[in-house]
């Protein structure tokens, strides 16, 4: 399949010149700086590796010990390297993007008009994948983001994710009323659903067995918008990440949100067990629990 198109004409101001320079450097450096940074973090970060390994236990208790203890290593290394691959995702030359970054499957249908629903789950290659896909495709964009709390971390990350193509950058606090314009206005549109965000709005569906507290915003949207949902999955690998585009799911939404809930899932759970090192265990996913159930952490 030929490589996709990638427009000109569409890149925000580079950023400063020093992130400029580190951005050039070597990907093996990146990646053994990216390294240190997840041991660093996986040394000192006790509460959060605490909830990388409970999370890991429920997920895969068929698992030796020693594959989670793994599986949770790799978790902060690949959390650590994706931070630093930041620096070139949203400071290198945007050819230096179209190389590393690969798309696979069905990408062109990001090309086709009209609004798109992208369930793109917290695998840590999720800025790699809207990079790509946002210089690659010169149409109308917008993602949620969650605002960060230091100043400067927040406003580079804002910049870095509308560097192409002059996307939409909606915040959780404006809630979906922004996502629904930007697919009015026939947006592609990447939404996170796989997190815990609390019990308003989620019904408890499995996740890898356990009762799990899951938003109902992919097959709403969907069906009020009446937009295809296209799965994107972002690996990491040596030469930089890979993009899988998947083909949008026949019938979805069908109506019961629960069911589509637990459909969401179950194709997630798919995605994880093939690099289970690569998803995002350091949120507390069970964190909410179904009437009367104990708490998990």
């Amino acid at each position: 399949m030929n490589t996709p198109p990638t427009p000109s004409g569409i890149e925000t101001a580079p950023g400063p010149w020093w992130l400029r320079w580190v951005a050039r450097l070597p990907l093996p450096w990146l990646r053994a700086a990216g390294a240190a940074l997840g041991a660093v973090l996986y040394l000192g970060a006790v509460r959060r590796r605490a909830v990388v390994h409970r999370n890991l236990a429920l997920c895969f208790p068929q698992a030796s010990p020693a594959q989670r203890r793994r599986w949770a290593w790799q978790t902060f290394c690949h959390f650590g390297q994706a931070f630093v691959d930041r620096v070139w995702l949203w400071h290198a030359p945007p050819a230096v993007i179209t190389r590393r970054v690969r798309l696979e499957g069905a990408w062109a249908a990001l090309s086709e008009p009209g609004p798109r629903l992208l369930f793109v789950p917290h695998f840590v290659g999720l800025d790699a994948a809207w990079s790509r896909m946002t210089l690659a495709f010169d149409r109308p964009w917008a993602t949620l983001y969650a605002p960060q709390s230091h100043p400067a971390l927040d406003a580079w990350a804002r910049r870095g994710r509308g560097r192409f193509g002059a996307p939409r950058i909606v915040s959780r606090r404006e809630g979906v009323r922004g996502v629904v314009r930007a697919l009015r206005d026939g947006a592609a549109v990447c939404l996170l659903p796989d997190m815990d965000l609390g019990a308003a709005q989620s019904v408890f569906v499995p996740f890898f067995g356990v009762p799990a507290a899951t938003v109902t915003s992919l097959p709403r949207l969907a069906a009020a918008a009446h937009a295809p949902v296209i799965p994107v999955v972002a690996r990491l690998d040596a030469q930089g990440y890979r993009v899988w585009v998947g083909p949008a799911w026949a019938d979805y939404p069908s109506g019961d949100d629960e069911a589509d809930a637990a459909r969401m899932n179950a194709e997630l759970q798919r995605w994880i067990a093939e690099t289970p090192g690569q998803y995002h265990w350091l949120h507390r996913r069970f964190k909410t629990r179904p009437p009367g159930a104990p708490g998990l952490y």
